[in-house]
């Protein structure tokens, strides 16, 4: 039996979609090369982790491709005709952008912080909240420090694992 070759453009985009999720797993299979496997602890080395996702993702990207070849993605909602809100996105992005970017600068903290502080005003932005002012913005912050903070101090004053840090004690 002949595959169904997809007729709308949704379904072409769903074949586009499946595509991007094979590159991706394919992208993170080539950066998974770099990462040196001399076992460590229970016998796994530092490269196991984006290896099993590199593959989990290859084989759920392949699926994906298969079924959008098949007549598309069955079970799916119809569409709302909601238009994406870019600007949450921009703010979400730029809250991962400036933690990638200031993390080895500022330190884990900071940046974590920073980026907790821009996601939660996409999202908040989102849900047509954005006009809350100063008050939102501090409690932001402050949540975003009482995540970041413990998780800094337990990884790297429990786990001995070294993160990037804003002083040398080793507690910022």
């Amino acid at each position: 039996m002949k595959p169904h070759t997809p007729a709308t453009p949704a379904k072409y985009l769903q074949v586009l979609v499946s595509l991007g999720v094979i590159l991706l797993a394919l992208g993170l299979g080539v950066g998974a090369l770099d990462i040196p496997s001399a076992s460590g602890y229970a016998g796994v080395g530092p490269n196991f982790l984006p290896w099993l996702v590199s593959v989990a993702l290859l084989l759920c990207g392949c699926v994906m491709f298969y079924k959008a070849r098949r007549g598309g993605f069955r079970n799916m909602d119809e569409s709302t005709g909601e238009k994406p809100y870019w600007a949450g996105f921009a703010w979400m992005s730029a809250g991962l952008l400036a933690n990638a970017a200031l993390i080895t600068t500022l330190g884990f903290i900071v940046s974590c912080t920073l980026c907790f502080v821009l996601a939660a005003r996409g999202l908040r932005n989102a849900e047509g909240r954005a006009g809350e002012g100063l008050k939102s913005w501090g409690i932001d912050l402050v949540t975003g420090l009482l995540i970041a903070a413990p998780v800094y101090w337990a990884f790297t004053q429990f786990l001995g694992i070294n993160l990037p840090s804003l002083t040398q004690t080793g507690w910022l």
